[in-house]
């Protein structure tokens, strides 16, 4: 089965001229729309492609990679606005439309706002500034430590508010971000604690000791490199030890903690130094 506003696994069914057609047993043939592809395909051959309605109401196939699929929650450009609604760059052929009344405000061409894709009841597939509707508060069923895929979508006085797995709200506390993080950006995050309203807390590190000590680790290699002495200590901003070591302030010093302890380190204000 093809499915519609999704990457799938095809077969080159059909060649006829400059023209190649996909496809999958028991499903209809699909026109490769991309004018130059990539490598020359033979019968039979698999090829990775994203379907979507063009626009004559048809399948067709691109090897573009989109910015979002169906199911996705995603931070994308208006391209522009007609009388049926605005037009959103999504890295396909065919632009995305956001019909007007599946928006919240009057959206402008040149400006990104947070839509969800989903496909009508026609299998056309659209966008809604609506996102309420597909998020939930509330997630009991996840657990703390689990990875998740995070999407910024707001700034508040606590901290970000992120999506969490397209599916549901969750938080990041300002103890918790140690870089800059901007409206749309996609990354990577854990389950801090699922609360007892079941609201979730978000971090951007695996919680727990797991990660300490390959940290550790990391931290006497580059004490090594620079003859035992490194100008991040106990008081360095957050700031410095991301850019550094690419974690929170509080996993370094967890780190350290666990390195002088073992009696290897000598920890100052602003820089540790091998015994």
């Amino acid at each position: 089965m093809i499915n519609i506003g999704k990457i799938n696994q095809l077969k080159v069914v059909k060649q006829q001229g400059p023209n190649i057609y996909l496809g999958l047993p028991g499903s209809p043939m699909v026109l490769l729309t991309d004018k130059k592809p990539t490598k020359t395909y033979q019968m039979g051959d698999s090829v990775t492609a994203f379907v979507y309605i063009d626009g004559e109401g048809h399948l067709a196939a691109t090897l573009q990679t989109p910015l979002a699929e169906v199911g996705d929650i995603a931070w994308l450009k208006v391209a522009a606005v007609n009388y049926y609604g605005a037009f959103l760059d999504w890295g396909v052929p065919k632009d995305l439309l956001v019909p007007f009344n599946e928006q919240t405000c009057e959206m402008k061409p040149g400006r990104s706002y947070l839509v969800k894709l989903f496909t009508d009841s026609k299998d056309r597939i659209v966008a809604t500034t609506k996102i309420e509707r597909f998020l939930s508060d509330e997630g009991p069923d996840f657990k703390t430590g689990q990875q998740v895929s995070l999407l910024i979508a707001d700034h508040t006085e606590m901290g970000a508010k992120a999506i969490v797995d397209n599916t549901h709200w969750g938080m990041l506390y300002q103890n918790e971000i140690f870089r800059p993080l901007r409206k749309g950006q996609k990354m990577t995050g854990y389950i801090k604690k699922v609360r007892d309203d079941h609201k979730l807390d978000l971090t951007l590190h695996e919680p727990g000791y797991g990660k300490i000590e390959p940290l550790a680790d990391q931290i006497l290699a580059e004490l090594d490199k620079n003859n035992g002495v490194l100008t991040l200590g106990d008081k360095s901003p957050p700031e410095a030890v991301y850019a550094t070591f690419g974690v929170s302030k509080k996993a370094f010093k967890q780190a350290i903690g666990a390195l002088y302890k073992k009696q290897l380190i000598v920890i100052e204000d602003d820089s540790i130094r091998l015994i």
